[in-house]
């Protein structure tokens, strides 16, 4: 799977263990940054990796910062984007079963790594089961066409 990765400041190391983990699971990341622990605002790290899911150039991805909470509000911005924060791992499946969220967001100074890895591998496994929940995603996308 292709999947874009980005964080704020406040989700740098987070990122970079979980850039490994996909690695180590077989998948291409693509890693936004930043690259320093300079304070950086997250909307801007947020963009490259929702307008490349949103169009198609990555299957999936995952945005990181202090609490998940920015990132998730600005990821959710864009069009197509179903991004959900996510801190425990019923939580990530059901929001691939039920949502079929193309993005998740995670707070570093909420969850520790190993939790963190739990929930990856979780939503990434997960499957949208379909059925009366693709009812419900058209109506979030007939929403935000009326926006």
């Amino acid at each position: 799977m292709n999947i874009a990765i980005s964080s704020d400041h406040g989700g740098n190391t987070l990122r970079k263990e979980i850039g490994s983990l996909l690695e180590e699971l077989g998948h291409q990341v693509t890693d936004f940054g930043p690259q320093t622990k300079d304070s950086v605002d997250y909307p801007d790290y947020a963009k490259p990796v929702c307008e490349g899911v949103a169009g198609g150039e990555f299957e999936a991805g995952i945005l990181i910062c202090g609490t998940g909470i920015g990132m998730s509000i600005a990821a959710n911005k864009y069009k197509g984007i179903r991004c959900a924060l996510v801190h425990d791992v019923f939580s990530a499946k059901m929001t691939k079963c039920h949502n079929n969220s193309n993005i998740i967001a995670m707070g570093e100074r909420v969850i520790g790594a190993g939790l963190a890895r739990e929930i990856v591998t979780t939503w990434l496994a997960s499957e949208f089961e379909g059925g009366r929940h693709e009812n419900r995603i058209k109506k979030i996308a007939e929403i935000e066409a009326s926006n």
